[in-house]
């Protein structure tokens, strides 16, 4: 669930792109080494249960270009021969986990990517976040402004245990000054100590904003 965000078409120095390499823990029986399969099919699509009160969570890249992805320590890479990779990683309930997205390609950036929980209980996916621009096509300056109005009040999955804060972006380079070659998005996970206990679809506001409560007492 989003609860703030900002960004802005301005331009920065955002430095050269991370190393297109990719380093970190990986869970599940779809992962080997610094590698993972896309789950398919119904329910956890063989993305496996993490041990303990782990959370598992998929994270998707989509695009025709190269992208990055930083969650916690995991570093992710996505070359430009594979349109889509996937990634499973296990964080911890009552963590704020710092996200950063990143996208380099001269002639416009092109990105989708995705974050989604996976519910141990109901063997559903939840949307956890979801940022895209371009993809099909390159992304504009007058796509961030529109999604900058968007993400005001944004879509999310009640039924989930997880709060996006502080999504914020920057663009760097823009030789034709309508799309930038450089995208860096950042966000926080606030992971919830609660398990869900209802798929993916269902009427969860209600029963949300009461573990939310339980999670975050009042002093």
């Amino acid at each position: 669930m989003l609860a703030a965000c900002s960004g802005g078409a301005h331009q920065i120095e955002i430095g050269a792109p991370p190393a297109k390499s990719t380093t970190g823990t990986f869970a599940g029986p779809l992962c080997e080494g610094d590698h993972c399969k896309c789950a398919t099919g119904a329910a956890d699509g063989g993305a496996g249960v993490p041990e303990g009160d782990q959370k598992r969570f998929e994270i998707r890249l989509n695009s025709p270009n190269q992208l990055w992805i930083t969650v916690g320590d995991n570093h992710m890479y996505k070359d430009a021969e594979r349109p889509e990779a996937c990634f499973y990683v296990d964080l911890p309930p009552g963590a704020n986990v710092p996200v950063e997205m990143r996208a380099s390609e001269q002639h416009g950036v092109s990105a989708t990517w995705t974050i989604r929980e996976l519910g141990t209980k109901t063997k559903s996916y939840y949307d956890t976040l979801s940022f895209q621009c371009g993809n099909p096509g390159a992304c504009s300056f007058e796509e961030l402004d529109t999604k900058k109005a968007e993400m005001k009040d944004p879509k999310h999955d009640h039924c989930g245990s997880v709060k996006v804060k502080n999504l914020t972006w920057d663009t760097g380079r823009s030789p034709d000054q309508q799309y930038p070659s450089e995208l860096l998005v950042r966000a926080t996970l606030n992971i919830y100590k609660f398990v869900p206990d209802r798929p993916h679809g269902e009427d969860c506001t209600k029963k949300q904003a009461e573990e939310h409560n339980e999670d975050n007492p009042k002093m």
